[in-house]
């Protein structure tokens, strides 16, 4: 199948002022796409719109709390009154926390399903009314490598990352008779602000250094795949093909998993 060409094709974004969202953002618009970002920082918003717009691109901004309803109804609706259309919405959002089930407050955990899961949610639901009438777009969810593995400690986490994964993969047959792709993006450790955040949110981390040079990458990294997916639609996104191999291997070898995270559980325990 020919490439996408993605000029002119207007994408809403969550998660935009920083990390994978601003550079998704950044690289969206090099395509040529007309980019609608949003996130809950008026200045790290404005100034990643500015720079998009510096540089030729179309760029415009929505402050919102994807964690409240009505949030992606703002964003969507934006999109549509400035550019025509939507044609793409990229669900980044999120954060994490390190914590043990027992040690975790109701409110914690809802306030993560909230964002991470319902967030997802609310834009995707806001666009697809318009997605299935035109029968033409692209539903793009930032899942997670450790979405096939659950985590000691991150459960919490990984449970929404699993949900959007899930959600992704059923969409994505239900929405292919409307003309609707669905593509689940899976990234590995990413330098970016989530572990200053995550540390914020925990109690007591024992895990939340930034990763390794050895194996981190950059947010760029991620955009270069987000948006060589949406040119060459494919049903999963995995930014390293090693994680790919390792983790979804670990899914179908539970004692050796099991093995594995028990170590990991050891390490911050002991």
């Amino acid at each position: 199948m020919a490439p996408i060409d993605l000029a002119g094709k207007p994408i809403c974004i969550t998660g935009a002022s920083s990390g994978i969202g601003r550079a998704a953002a950044l690289a969206c618009a090099r395509a040529g796409m007309p980019v609608v970002l949003s996130a809950r920082r008026t200045d790290e918003l404005h100034a990643a719109a500015d720079e998009i717009r510096a540089a030729g691109g179309r760029a415009e901004t929505v402050v919102a709390d994807v964690s409240q309803d009505g949030s992606g109804d703002e964003i969507v609706a934006r999109c549509i009154e400035s550019y025509g259309s939507v044609y793409a919405v990229f669900a980044n959002a999120g954060f994490g926390y390190e914590s043990a089930h027992h040690e975790s407050t109701a409110e914690q955990v809802r306030a993560i399903f909230e964002t991470n899961l319902f967030g997802t949610l609310r834009l995707i639901d806001a666009a697809l009314p318009s997605l299935i009438k035109q029968r033409a777009g692209h539903v793009m969810v930032c899942s997670s490598c450790l979405s096939v593995v659950p985590t000691p400690y991150y459960w919490s986490y990984t449970a929404t990352k699993a949900a959007q994964h899930h959600l992704a993969s059923a969409q994505r047959y239900e929405l292919r008779e409307h003309g609707v792709r669905v593509s689940s993006v899976h990234p590995i450790g990413t330098n970016t602000e989530f572990y200053d955040e995550a540390r914020r949110r925990s109690a007591r981390a024992r895990f939340l250094g930034r990763p390794g040079a050895r194996h981190a990458q950059s947010p760029e990294r991620v955009a270069r795949a987000v948006v060589a997916g949406l040119r060459r639609p494919r049903p999963e996104i995995w930014t390293h093909a090693g994680a790919r191999v390792a983790f979804n291997l670990a899914s179908l070898t539970p004692r050796l998993r099991d093995a594995v995270l028990r170590r990991v559980a050891s390490r911050r325990t002991g």
